[in-house]
C-alpha cells in the first residue's frame, strides 16, 4: 500500500506549507551570545582560533554591544581577562575588575540587555584551574580545596551581582557551588538574581579554542577531577538534581553536539530552563571548514541550531548568535 507515503509527502510540496507545520524553531529571543572583555585600551583583536570573536578593551566594547543589542539578541555572556592574575583569582572579586567594570559600563548603555556573569576562577588564576590549589600533604600532589573555592566563587558572584548582572552563571563544578552561590547572594540582598548553573559540565575536547580566548589554559594536570567524564550519562542527572535541589533557576549542558541526548535527558527529567552551550570548537570548526568553501556555513549554522531547540534546548549560547539573527531577518 503506498498511501503512507503519500500521505508524508503530502506535507512537504512548498515552501509555505513545510514552514507550516514544522515542529521546532528557534528565534533571536532564544540566543545568548558571549564576550570577551580584556584589560587595555584601543582592543579589538581577533581571537586566532575563532574567526569572528574578538577581544575587547572597555573602550572599543560599546560599538560591539551597540551591534547586539541592534540585532534584538537579549543577553550577552560575559568572560574577562585581568591585567594580573594570582594564586586566589583575586580579579575574579574585586569590585573594580575586568567583569565588574565591563557590566556596569553595558547597563549604563543598555539597560534592556541581560548581562550573564560567567563565574569562576580559571580567568584569573596563574595556575588556570578553576579553584583554590594546595599541595597534598602526603602525597606531595597538587589538589582542588573545593570548599575554600566556594567562599571565593561567592564572593565573586556577589560582586558581580552588586556590578549590575542580571544572572549569574557559575561554572567551576565544585560540589556545592550552588547552595554557596544562592546563600551568599541571598543574604546580601540579591535575592531575585537567578542562577544560570553549569550543571553538566564535560572535561571535553571542544573547549580548545575557548581557553586561547579566555587564557584559561591549566598550567598543570587537567580539569578531569572536576569535570565530568564524557562517557557517563547518568551521572548528568545526578549533577543536575543537585544543582536544582541547591536552588539553580537554570540548568546548562556543555558542550552541546556531542551531547544531544544529555540535552534531551535533562529536559525530559526537569521543569527548569534548559540552556545548550555551542562552545568554541563547535564554532570554529565550522568557520573552518566554510573558509575553506567545503559547507554552507548559513544552511550548518542554522540547521545545527533548530537541532539544539529540537533535543529540548530552551536558550542557546553561542558564538554564531549574530550571524544566526542576520540569517534569521533575511528569511
Amino acid at each position: 500500500m503506498s498511501f503512507p507515503v503519500v500521505r508524508h509527502r503530502r506535507l512537504r510540496t512548498s515552501a509555505a506549507l513545510r514552514n507550516l507545520v514544522r515542529e521546532y524553531a528557534f528565534t533571536v529571543h532564544d540566543l545568548i551570545y558571549p564576550l570577551f572583555v580584556t584589560e587595555g585600551t584601543g582592543i579589538k583583536q581577533e581571537i586566532s582560533s575563532m574567526p569572528g570573536v574578538y577581544h575587547f578593551s572597555l573602550d572599543r566594547l560599546d560599538e560591539e554591544i551597540a551591534e547586539v543589542a541592534a540585532l534584538g539578541i537579549p543577553a550577552v555572556l560575559l568572560f574577562g581577562i585581568p591585567g594580573s592574575k594570582d594564586a586566589v583569582g583575586s580579579s575574579a572579586y574585586d569590585e573594580e575588575g575586568i567583569v565588574q567594570r565591563a557590566t556596569r559600563q553595558i547597563k549604563a548603555g543598555h539597560p534592556e540587555l541581560l548581562v550573564v556573569a560567567d563565574t569562576c576562577l580559571c580567568e584569573f588564576t596563574d595556575h588556570g584551574h578553576c579553584g583554590v590549589v594546595h599541595t597534598d600533604e602526603c602525597t606531595h600532589e597538587a589538589v582542588i580545596d573545593n570548599d575554600e573555592s566556594l567562599t571565593l566563587l561567592a564572593r565573586t558572584a556577589v560582586s558581580q551581582a552588586r556590578a549590575g548582572a542580571d544572572i549569574i552563571a557559575p561554572s567551576n563544578m565544585m560540589d556545592g557551588f550552588v547552595q554557596a552561590i544562592r546563600t551568599a547572594l541571598d543574604e546580601a540582598g540579591f535575592v531575585h538574581t537567578p542562577i544560570m548553573s553549569y550543571a553538566v559540565k564535560y572535561a571535553s575536547a571542544y573547549y580548545g579554542p575557548f581557553r586561547e580566548a579566555a587564557q584559561s589554559a591549566p598550567k598543570f594536570g587537567d580539569r578531569k577531577t572536576y569535570q565530568m567524564d564524557p562517557a557517563n550519562a547518568r551521572e548528568a542527572l545526578r549533577e543536575a538534581e543537585s544543582d536544582v535541589l541547591e536552588g539553580a533557576d537554570m540548568l546548562i549542558v556543555k558542550p552541546a553536539l556531542a551531547y544531544m541526548d544529555i540535552v534531551r535527558s535533562v529536559r525530559e527529567n526537569f521543569d527548569l530552563p534548559v540552556v545548550a552551550y555551542n562552545v568554541s570548537a563547535e564554532y570554529s570548526m565550522v568557520k573552518a571548514a566554510a573558509q575553506n568553501g567545503w559547507i554552507n556555513e548559513r544552511a550548518i549554522v542554522l540547521e545545527t541550531l533548530t537541532g539544539l531547540k529540537r533535543a529540548g534546548a530552551d536558550m542557546i549560547i553561542t558564538y554564531h548568535a549574530k550571524d544566526a539573527v542576520r540569517w534569521l531577518k533575511e528569511g
